[in-house]
């Protein structure tokens, strides 16, 4: 298919942000609603990461085209790493033929599946649950599930206390692929595979030179996300450094979720490297 970054070329200091979030996984974005936002404040390329959603690539890509703004294929998978999350963001597979779709597709029907088994647990603990709270949930995207299921266990488990073992006890789970299979999966694609967010320490791993070196030799990865908005300074200058003597490409993305946390205005000059993988120059 026609991409809609076909051709581009962008000024060194023009305007991208590369993770961004919709209603298609945890966003609250519509991915219309975003797109005009993005044009009204004259970015001029962006990328939709959504958890495991590699079926919506298509769709976006014609939505983009529609409105004659450049967006790159992308997606952001799930991994679980020394215990904890670790995510990848794949950039520039093709849409119609790759082979992380299947990774999703099965992260989706995990989710899916624990959605039901807690709910079933909860049912036979003598929670009074509705069958439609149930449909409710497996109606929506797999990366909301986990946020549903414990607004509804809040609602009725008085002991405010409890409500995390409870669900732990229910077999609560975050579905996720290890980080080389993800990787494996992005290079048989064609696509670039990029560690999202290294300096996150809630729930995620937090990298430091060690952690990257011993990533690295399971998972070979393209590069790193530097530029984040929770990287101290400190961090984002380590990583850069470590991206220069790795030879690794350099992301940067605001991991906007909704309005309340816009898109930032990185400099496509922060990320020339990554983004001529894809054939757009920077002048």
């Amino acid at each position: 298919m026609n991409l809609s970054t076909t051709s581009l070329s962008l000024a060194a200091n023009a305007t991208i942000d590369l993770q961004l979030h919709t209603t298609y996984s945890d966003g609250d974005w519509t991915d219309e609603e975003l797109l005009d936002y993005l044009i009204a404040e004259r970015f001029s390329l962006a990328a939709i990461t959504d958890h495991d959603r590699v079926d919506i690539a298509r769709g976006l890509q014609k939505l983009a085209a529609d409105k004659q703004f450049p967006l790159l294929v992308a997606v952001e998978m799930s991994a679980m790493w020394k215990g904890k999350l670790t995510d990848l963001l794949c950039y520039g597979f093709d849409p119609d033929d790759n082979h992380l779709d299947a990774l999703a597709q099965d992260v989706t029907h995990r989710q899916h599946e624990n959605t039901r088994q807690i709910f079933n647990y909860l049912l036979s603990k003598g929670y009074a649950l509705d069958l439609q709270d149930l449909e409710q949930m497996l109606a929506k995207p797999a990366a909301q599930q986990l946020p549903e299921l414990l607004a509804l266990a809040t609602k009725m488990i008085q002991d405010k206390k409890a409500i995390g073992q409870t669900l732990l006890n229910g077999g609560f789970a975050y579905m996720t692929h290890d980080p080389a299979t993800i990787v494996e999966a992005a290079h048989q694609s064609g696509a670039v595979c990029i560690l999202a967010h290294p300096g996150r320490s809630d729930g995620f791993v937090c990298y430091d030179h060690t952690l990257l070196d011993e990533l690295r030799r399971e998972a070979p990865i393209d590069g790193i996300e530097a530029h984040y908005p929770l990287h101290t300074p400190e961090q984002t200058a380590m990583y850069r450094e470590y991206a220069r003597r790795h030879h690794l490409l350099i992301s940067a993305g605001s991991d906007s979720h909704n309005f309340n946390r816009p898109p930032i205005k990185y400099r496509a000059e922060l990320c020339r490297d990554l983004l001529q993988q894809f054939g757009i120059q920077i002048e």
